[in-house]
């Protein structure tokens, strides 16, 4: 269905019902959706007294886009706003990818809203850049000046600009090539945010599923939230890659029940 959310057309579903709330983010890209990425999922777990909501982020499959320029906090607030419309007090959040990073906003500063973190392959720590990346860097820096200043060149502007967009697209990644122009600036602000900040403000239980073969989100970054987030524990399914919860979809929603079951015996 397609409710309103910040004016936003926006594309939800929801299976099961129950006391037990779960909502599912997922990733980023041009390809992404809630019925490829999170419906099968969804299935899995719409049982044993859980209602399973399923969002589309913004920019994604049937939801709209913002109009303007988005990072991590508009998300989450996004977010926020789509539990509200749909009376969803606090929920269990199954995030892969780039709803990891909402995931983490929101358990971090919104903590009332979440009562347990699933993380997938999730995104949001940055790497320290080697001495040979940041050269190259500072040498993009300069030559995009340069040809800043020659854009304004009658009769050479056009070629500048294009020669100027070829230097942007040799150095970025595919999901920032495939983006819609109007959004190659909102993926640049997201991407740009290191949350490892965030790490040590999430006290909710958190469980993180990793495959071992992920090369968009590599494992170390499934080590460091473990190590950095207080109640935490890090599964790793060998020989799968970035969409390790699809591959093993139900490994993985048995794992979500299993702990949502152990979480609320403690609770009683």
């Amino acid at each position: 269905m397609i409710i309103p959310v910040l004016g936003i057309p926006s594309h939800v579903e929801q299976w099961g019902s129950g006391e037990e709330e779960i909502l599912l983010l997922h990733g980023w890209g041009r390809a992404v959706t809630l019925e490829r990425h999170l419906a099968p999922l969804a299935r899995l777990l719409a049982d044993d007294g859980c209602r399973v909501t399923a969002l589309e982020f913004p920019a994604h499959g049937q939801s709209g886009k913002p109009q303007d320029t988005w990072g991590v906090p508009e998300y989450a607030q996004w977010t926020q706003a789509a539990m509200d419309a749909l009376d969803i007090k606090q929920a269990t959040i199954v995030a892969h990818s780039f709803g990891g990073r909402v995931a983490l906003w929101l358990a971090a500063n919104q903590a009332q809203r979440v009562r347990r973190l699933v993380l997938t392959g999730a995104a949001g720590l940055r790497r320290e850049q080697t001495a040979e990346e940041q050269a190259a860097a500072e040498r993009y820096q300069r030559q995009k000046k340069a040809l800043d200043g020659i854009k304004a060149v009658p009769l050479l502007g056009r070629g500048a600009a294009l020669l100027q967009k070829t230097l942007r697209d040799r150095r970025s990644s595919p999901d920032y090539l495939e983006a819609d122009e109007d959004m190659k600036a909102t993926f640049v602000r997201i991407v740009s945010q290191d949350l490892r900040p965030l790490l040590a403000h999430i006290t909710q239980p958190t469980l993180l599923v990793w495959g071992e073969q992920d090369d968009a989100t590599p494992l170390w970054m499934g080590q460091e939230m473990e190590r950095a987030i207080k109640d935490a524990a890090l599964i790793v399914f060998e020989g799968r890659g970035h969409f390790a919860y699809l591959e093993e979809a139900g490994r993985f929603a048995a794992i979500v029940k299993a702990l949502i079951r152990e979480d609320a015996k403690q609770s009683v």
